[in-house]
């Protein structure tokens, strides 16, 4: 799901607004989408999502996804790495740090659909 970027993204995740949702190109290993960069290698465990542009963080953040088999299924480790730019980025950054089952829920519904 992190690397699936057809139409159908927006319903899988339920945070993307349709409305905005465009791809700009897709490579073998890379996706800039929205407005950040999405890079992986094909047979690797990471995700890497860097912001190339946001309203309220700072270019150089992200995300970076890796996953590890298990038995059963696979367990995906998330670091943020946001640079807030505004006030209201401060304070979203520091929802892994003050609401960590928020955030759980709302990236478990999209990576268990697949």
């Amino acid at each position: 799901m992190l690397t699936d970027f057809s139409p159908s993204r927006a319903d899988a995740w339920p945070t993307i607004d349709a409305g905005y949702f465009k791809v700009h190109s897709v490579g073998a290993t890379v996706a800039p989408w929205e407005r950040a960069r999405y890079e992986w290698e094909p047979d690797g465990d990471t995700v890497t999502i860097t912001t190339l542009d946001s309203k309220l963080f700072g270019a150089g953040g992200g995300w970076i996804f890796t996953m590890t088999p298990e038995s059963g299924g696979t367990r995906v480790n998330v670091e943020p790495t946001r640079r807030p730019s505004t006030l209201k980025g401060t304070f979203a950054a520091l929802l892994p740090l003050v609401a960590p089952s928020s955030l759980r829920k709302s990236l478990l519904g999209p990576l268990q659909a697949k």
